[in-house]
């Protein structure tokens, strides 16, 4: 590897320790029906998302209320000098990737097989506070 790109290296992942995240890998339910969710609290406040998710009928909404609660509490360990009322936090980014899929086989009429595929999904969830930046342009 080149000085050069371990020094990029080196900054992405002085980067990735400033950012608070959580991410859910492998799991079972399909892309399509967790983006639905993930719709529905990108860039909403994270005690509304945790009520969205809460009173939401879906079943991806329960994982992604572990996800988000999981973020916050990373949010929580990085900056322990902050409170997390002052600090505004918000969803501000969540996507959705598609896993590995599980190949199972159907029986079906005169001898016939279909195939069944079980997909899976990764979740990840970044969460930021809304007033740090305004906070580092002071001390700046």
């Amino acid at each position: 590897m080149g000085a050069r790109k371990r020094i990029i290296a080196e900054k992405r992942k002085e980067e990735k320790k400033k950012i608070s995240f959580a991410i859910l890998r492998d799991c079972p339910s399909s892309p399509r029906k967790m983006r639905l969710v993930a719709d529905q609290i990108r860039g909403v406040e994270v005690d509304k998302a945790l009520d969205i998710l809460k009173y939401s009928p879906k079943v991806a909404a329960r994982d992604i209320e572990k996800l988000l609660l999981s973020a916050v509490s990373n949010w929580q360990v990085k900056n322990e000098n902050q409170r997390m009322e002052d600090a505004d936090l918000y969803v501000k980014e969540i996507f959705v990737d598609s896993a590995r899929a599980l190949k199972r086989i159907k029986p079906a009429a005169q001898g016939r097989a279909y195939r069944i595929r079980k997909r899976s999904n990764h979740v990840t969830l970044v969460v930021d506070s809304k007033f740090e930046k305004e906070v580092v342009n002071e001390n700046a």
